[in-house]
């Protein structure tokens, strides 16, 4: 039995790897999806202090409270971020990393250092009454919200977002732990509406052996799109 972790990315919650959970539990696996701090059903603590610190402080506290170990853990979007800072804070604990169309950084770079068009969000926030918040993306006419497009996944999904703090995409991420780098990675690329100026992904892991990247012809919220898919690489590793 493995123990797979999931952290979602900006402005979702945990419930949306409701899909993934079961598929990862029936093939006799521990699986946790929990909210970060100011998204499902912790959103009411949002505020302006709320940050990419914070959400890897909740993955780190529910690992060492769990006693969680060979844990696979896996960062869609923003939470390619969370998982790398946690890594680096626990590396011991963590079996595998997982980046699901994920931030990849490195030491001292934050999510605008990964994906720069997240500044434009941060300065059409600043000219809002509540300047350290930002609002879910809206609907693309052809690339639907966050590559969701069938109206009752839409409707569905919509539940799930709630606001993101500035803060977030402005701390830096933490990867100065030699002992994090040993660990093995995986990376798994949506396909289908990705943003611009995204950078490639790695050839190598930084434990030096090859990157292992597998794709999926979707669009970024997999977990909605192609659950059983995405459920079937993410098996491959237990």
């Amino acid at each position: 039995m493995s123990t797979y972790l999931l952290v979602h990315g900006a402005w979702h919650s945990g419930e949306s790897w409701q899909r993934v959970v079961p598929l990862l539990t029936m093939a006799g696996h521990r699986v946790l999806a929990p909210s970060l701090t100011g998204h499902g059903d912790r959103a009411h603590l949002l505020s302006p202090d709320v940050g990419l610190d914070t959400h890897v402080e909740d993955i780190v506290r529910l690992i060492t409270d769990e006693d969680l170990t060979d844990v696979v853990l896996v960062g869609h979007s923003y939470a390619g971020l969370v998982i790398s800072s946690v890594a680096n804070q626990v590396p011991d604990r963590i079996a595998h990393l997982v980046h699901v169309d994920a931030m990849i950084p490195a030491h001292g770079e934050n999510a605008i250092d990964v994906v720069p068009m997240t500044r434009l969000l941060i300065d059409q926030a600043a000219r809002t009454g509540t300047p350290w918040r930002i609002p879910p993306l809206p609907e693309m006419p052809s690339a639907g919200l966050f590559g969701v497009t069938d109206p009752a996944d839409l409707a569905w999904l919509r539940t799930l977002l709630s606001d993101e703090s500035v803060l977030c995409f402005e701390q830096p991420a933490r990867l100065d732990n030699p002992a994090a780098a040993r660990i093995a990675r995986t990376y798994i690329r949506c396909t289908l509406g990705a943003p611009p100026g995204v950078r490639p992904l790695p050839e190598v892991q930084p434990n030096g052996t090859p990157a292992q990247v597998w794709e999926l012809p979707t669009g970024h919220d997999c977990m909605i799109t192609m659950p059983v898919e995405l459920s079937e690489l993410l098996l491959k590793l237990a």
